[in-house]
This record gives C-alpha cells, sequence and structure tokens, in this order.
C-alpha cells in the first residue's frame, strides 16, 4: 500500500507547481510513507478523497501559520508541519503503531537524561 500512497502523492504533484508548498507537503508526506507503512495505507484511502487532497492539507498548515504570526511574519517548524498533517489525515503519532505492536521501543540518549 505504500506504493499506492506515493503514486497517488506523485500524481497530486504533477498537478501543483514544484517546490510549491503542496509540493512540499507531498514530499513530507512520501517520507511519512516510507517510514510508516501502516500510515501510508490511511493515506492512501484519504488521498482518494478531493477534499483531502495535498492543496487542502497545505490549506490547513497556512491557517495554523496566519494564527501564529508575528508582525509581518508566519512560519510553522516541520515538527508543526507533520502535526499538522497527522491530524488531518488521522495518522497516529509516529512510531505509534510499532508500541501498539509489541515492538521494542528506541531509546534515545534524552530518555536516561
Amino acid at each position: 500500500m505504500t506504493d499506492r500512497a506515493i503514486e497517488l502523492l506523485e500524481e497530486q504533484q504533477r498537478k501543483v507547481k514544484e517546490r510549491s508548498a503542496p509540493w512540499l507537503v507531498a514530499e513530507q508526506l512520501k517520507d511519512i510513507c516510507r517510514r510508516e507503512p501502516h500510515s501510508a495505507e490511511i493515506l492512501a484511502q484519504d488521498l482518494e478523497n478531493a477534499s483531502m487532497s495535498i492543496t487542502e492539507a497545505e490549506k490547513k498548515i497556512k491557517a495554523f501559520a496566519d494564527g501564529h504570526r508575528s508582525g509581518g511574519f508566519a512560519c510553522v517548524t516541520p515538527g508543526e508541519a507533520d502535526a499538522i498533517l497527522r491530524e488531518f489525515y488521522g495518522l497516529g503519532a509516529p512510531g505509534a503503531a510499532a508500541a501498539e505492536s509489541g515492538s521494542p521501543k528506541i531509546l534515545n540518549l534524552a530518555d536516561f537524561l
């Protein structure tokens, strides 16, 4: 299913300007698909619906940025964009499926500090 999600993302990318905000949304979603095949399955289903396109997802990110504008400047960090995309597409937190399946937890040095 990972392949299907990536195919749908690339199909939608061809309809927007390269390196535009929606194009970059698709790139971020492809990264999620490659890392999390379980998320790719959900994403593939959602991308079949026009109201769940990369341009609609980008509108959610833009709305967040506009709501957090400081002066004449608006910015969304990659982590914030990831959280917005996960919420929009109903994807779990990174690694959530691994934790649910009983897979070993990957430890971070910060866990010991």
